[in-house]
């Protein structure tokens, strides 16, 4: 049985920092590129970040680039999202996906993720 659990969200001031982190088991860990995607209220949810199954390619929306960065450890199973200089719009529950890393052009869209975690929520006070 294939488990995402997420962990270190919670609420900070803006221009504070977090760092969540996503464990994964029952799944060959190397074998799926990950991802971060966030859901905000009334929003659809919204790709944040990618990273290839090698962990040597990296892509991020927008609106994040240089505030936020990806990362795994293959051997411990696990892929963190550091976030810098938080706005009051990071509001979001954030997720973390697994996706086959075969699937290189459509790593936005969230059908092509085969495991989901539960969320964590992420608030930002202005």
């Amino acid at each position: 049985q294939v488990q995402l659990v997420e962990s270190g969200g919670g609420l900070v001031q803006a221009g504070g920092s977090l760092g969540l982190s996503c464990a994964g088991s029952g799944l060959t860990f190397s074998n799926y590129a990950m991802a971060w995607f966030r859901q905000a209220p009334g929003k659809e949810r919204e790709f944040v970040a990618t990273i290839m199954g090698s962990g040597g390619s990296t892509i991020y929306v927008d609106s994040v680039k240089g505030r936020f960065t990806i990362s795994r450890d293959n051997a411990k199973n696990t892929v963190n999202l550091q976030m810098n200089n938080l706005k009051p719009e990071d509001t979001a529950v954030y997720y973390c996906a697994a996706r086959p890393r075969w699937i290189v052009v459509r790593y936005g869209t969230p059908s092509e993720y085969s495991y989901w975690g539960q969320g964590t929520q992420v608030t930002v006070s202005s």
